[in-house]
């Protein structure tokens, strides 16, 4: 049988770029970097019968073992070969040194080609986490001719804006595994196309995957000591290859490969508007260190060691990653690899952005110290073909290099913001003097983020895959990692959490409807703070994991999206319905959206007093105003983070409109969100312990011209000026009906003692990049009007 398809076989010199294999006339060409100088071999295997219950490696397939000249078929680092004919669906590895000279670590001197696209390995998501299958040996494939093309259908990417993104983090696999998820393909890349219109509904319109690159979801025979059944490597930040997408979340049968899977549900969340993020794990591979599993065979410890990963003067591998090593990034020949499986899959699989998962590791030199101006980093961020990528760094690793904040960002990266976590967890739960670096974070954290960067660099979030689910956070104390098999050892010990009262589930009505209200109170300072938020999975209707807060290994319901609760609990779909409401009220109010830092022409900060913010109190009652500049469509929110009831004094519009009550978290269902401003809010208001509240401004009465640009009131007051620790605190002006009633008014009537010239109109927030008309008409200066016009 070898001699069958091995004498039909010719090969040729071969090219040393591209890596990986490509179509060169009738035939393949293979390349690849390795540091091995004399003894290579390509060995090529034929298909094998796709089925679900096999890996690769069956003995029954035959093989053919290529030997490559090192004068012919390699140049520099590069080993190269042209094979005829085209092999299409053949397997394939490369055989790195002599067989007698095999590491006993290893137990294999076969590598897999790091640049491959298509893996054999277990197909569909019933072999998820299947132990029963042989051992897990993936083997590269050479692909159907003409892979690369793909029918978009005239469908692009819609390249949103930073600041207008919604993010939602959320798992392939676990967004429709659930038994009530009622798709045709759950647990696939096809099951989270199928559930499009839920995600539209939830006014999202950017969905950030947890790991997708193909990785070995069994590399741990462990057991869940509560339900005896094995756990897995259920997150995925374990890669075994980085080109090629996970099979088991791609259907087992047919003739479409994961990859053409992937490319359809791009193409259909393109198609809804919706952007396209992968966390993306370079800071460590499934080839681990000097301990755990010797998997030999996925190779780059054979193509390179000292290439792939950092290792010290003692050869033992460096661990800045918790996992065992530490790609070695900042290589030239590790950089280029990670800077074209980025391209690659922007280019070809049509992905928007990506989140790198411990990226502070990928800014340390071959020897771990820290760099200013990673190379890897560096020529990611100046890729000219990359310039509309979003890049987002978890700007830390497991050693103390913490980032966030001064990550070498070149103007284009955001940051998962740590800071804003903590810091949102703090004030909501009543930490006593919370609220100053809270109201920071609410204005984008220019304190992080002013040097070169945006308010939208700042991706806000206030939970994550990693750690407790919201509804977690506000319903235990302490972790219970008891089912992870390690006795409750793992995960973060410090959460910022608060139980409410009870540890875990409760039927006490008044601690229910406490974490509910929290609930909602998070959501609501995810929606008005300036940064681009995110929401993870299941957040949104109060998935809870039972008080695991390290469920990397929990395939399960447990992590699943539970669409039965959502469909028969009445709390789940209270909560769904507020958090798509405040989602949706972020969208609509534009200025919310915004590409600059909150500053003290924007917003005006409130005590149970208007302009009286009282930062020294260690009580968490906060206000603000934000102002709408474009529309006077003004919002105030407060926040009574603490055990008291307050009795607020809402800003006076001074007869410019009137405020009406969009959210009160205190209020029962439906109460709780008014989105069509049916509701007129008193001057004072009562606010129940542990709620917040938004009001919006009306405009009735508060456009002085039909047709101009209107300021709010409060912007257009701005000349006089109360100083306060976080800027202006304005009043507001006369009622006036037209442009010759403002006129008429003496200035003392519009600014109090203040007299009105052009030094003090062109200081003014109000007035900001107005064109000054002659001074005979300067008193006609207090809106952004087109000064040149009379009305």
């Amino acid at each position: 049988m070898v001699q069958d398809f091995g004498s039909k076989i010719k090969l040729g010199k071969g090219k040393p770029l591209p890596y990986g294999v490509s179509e060169h006339g009738t035939g393949v060409n293979f390349a690849i970097y390795a540091r091995e100088k004399s003894d290579m071999a390509l060995v090529l295997y034929e298909p094998a019968q796709a089925t679900s219950s096999a890996s690769t490696g069956s003995k029954k397939q035959t093989k053919v073992v290529l030997r490559l000249d090192p004068h012919v078929n390699r140049t520099g680092h590069v080993w190269h070969v042209h094979v005829y004919p085209y092999l299409e669906g053949f397997e394939y590895m490369w055989k790195v040194g002599k067989d007698e000279d095999i590491n006993p670590k290893w137990g294999t001197n076969l590598a897999l080609d790091p640049y491959a696209l298509v893996l054999k390995t277990p197909m569909g998501p019933k072999s998820f986490n299947n132990h029963d299958l042989i051992p897990f040996r993936p083997r590269a494939v050479i692909p159907r001719r003409r892979f690369l093309d793909f029918d978009w259908k005239g469908v692009s990417s819609p390249k949103i804006p930073l600041k207008d993104i919604v993010v939602y983090e959320m798992h392939v696999r676990g967004f429709t595994m659930s038994g009530m998820s009622k798709t045709r393909a759950p647990g696939t890349y096809l099951g989270i196309v199928e559930k499009i219109p839920y995600l539209k509904a939830l006014g999202v319109n950017c969905v950030e995957l947890l790991p997708v690159f193909e990785f070995n979801e069994c590399e741990w025979n462990l057991k869940n000591p509560v339900s005896g059944k094995k756990l897995a490597q259920y997150w995925g930040y374990s890669t075994v290859h980085f080109f090629s997408p996970m099979n088991r979340y791609a259907l087992e049968a047919g003739d479409l490969t994961a990859a053409d899977e992937f490319r359809i549900m791009v193409r259909e969340l393109h198609r809804a508007g919706m952007e396209v993020w992968l966390d993306v794990v370079f800071n460590h591979t499934a080839e681990f260190g000097d301990g755990g599993l010797p998997p030999g065979f996925f190779g780059m410890k054979a193509l390179g060691l000292d290439t792939y990963y950092m290792r010290d003067a003692k050869g033992k591998y460096m661990d800045f990653t918790g996992c065992g090593n530490t790609v070695n990034c900042n290589n030239p020949v590790t950089a280029e690899w990670v800077h074209n499986c980025l391209r690659y899959w922007v280019h070809e699989m049509g992905v928007d952005g990506f989140r790198f998962d411990l990226a502070a590791a990928m800014c340390r030199d071959p020897k771990g110290n820290p760099m200013s101006d990673p190379p890897v980093i560096q020529r990611i961020s100046k890729d000219p073909t990359m310039r509309d990528v979003k890049l987002v760094a978890e700007a830390w690793d497991c050693a103390g290099l913490y980032l966030v904040g001064n990550f070498p960002h070149y103007g284009v990266w955001a940051e998962w913001n740590g800071k804003y976590r903590d810091s949102a967890r703090s004030f909501i739960r009543g930490v006593g003097h919370a609220k100053k670096d809270f109201a920071t974070r609410l204005c984008g954290s220019k304190d992080l983020y002013g040097a070169g960067r945006r308010a939208y660099h700042s991706i806000n979030f206030v939970t994550a895959h990693d750690g407790f689910s919201m509804m977690d956070l506000v319903s235990y104390n302490e972790k219970h990692n008891e089912q992870n098999g390690e006795n409750n050892r793992d995960g973060e010990a410090h959460n910022g959490s608060w139980n409410c009262g009870v540890e875990g589930h409760t039927s006490d009505f008044a601690i229910r409807s406490l974490r509910m209200r929290q609930v909602k109170n998070f959501f609501v300072a995810l929606m008005v703070s300036a940064g681009t938020p995110m929401v993870l999975m299941g957040d949104e209707y109060g998935h809870t994991k039972n008080g695991n807060n390290n469920g990397w290994c929990q395939d399960s319901d447990l992590s699943y999206f539970q669409w039965k609760k959502l469909a028969e609990e009445e709390g789940a779909k209270e909560l769904l319905r507020f958090t798509t409401s405040i989602i949706r009220f972020r969208r609509k109010n534009k200025f919310l959206m915004r590409d600059h830092f909150i500053e003290s022409s924007d917003i005006q900060w409130h005590g149970a007093q208007p302009f009286n913010p009282n930062w020294d109190s260690e009580y968490n009652f906060m206000a603000c105003t934000l102002i709408d500049h474009e529309h006077g469509e003004d919002i105030y929110v407060a926040f009574n983070a603490g055990n008291h009831q307050y009795d607020v004094t809402i800003p006076d519009r001074g007869g410019r409109g009137r405020w009406y009550r969009i959210v009160d978290t205190n209020l029962p269902f439906p109460k709780d969100f008014n989105a069509d401003k049916s509701v007129p809010a008193p001057s004072s208001y009562n606010m129940a312990p542990y709620s917040s509240l938004i009001l919006k401004a009306s405009r009735e009465g508060g456009e002085i011209v039909a047709g101009n640009k209107f300021m709010s009131s409060y912007s257009l007051a701005s000349f006089q000026r109360k100083q306060s620790a976080f800027g202006l605190a304005l009043p507001s002006l006369p009622s006036v009906a037209s442009f010759s009633d403002l006129a008429d008014l003496a200035p003392q009537q519009l600014v109090g003692e203040t007299t009105v010239t052009a030094e003090v109109l062109k200081s003014s927030p109000s007035c900001i990049d107005l064109a000054f008309p002659p001074p005979p008409t300067l008193h006609r200066t207090l809106s952004r009007w087109d000064l040149s016009k009379e009305p």
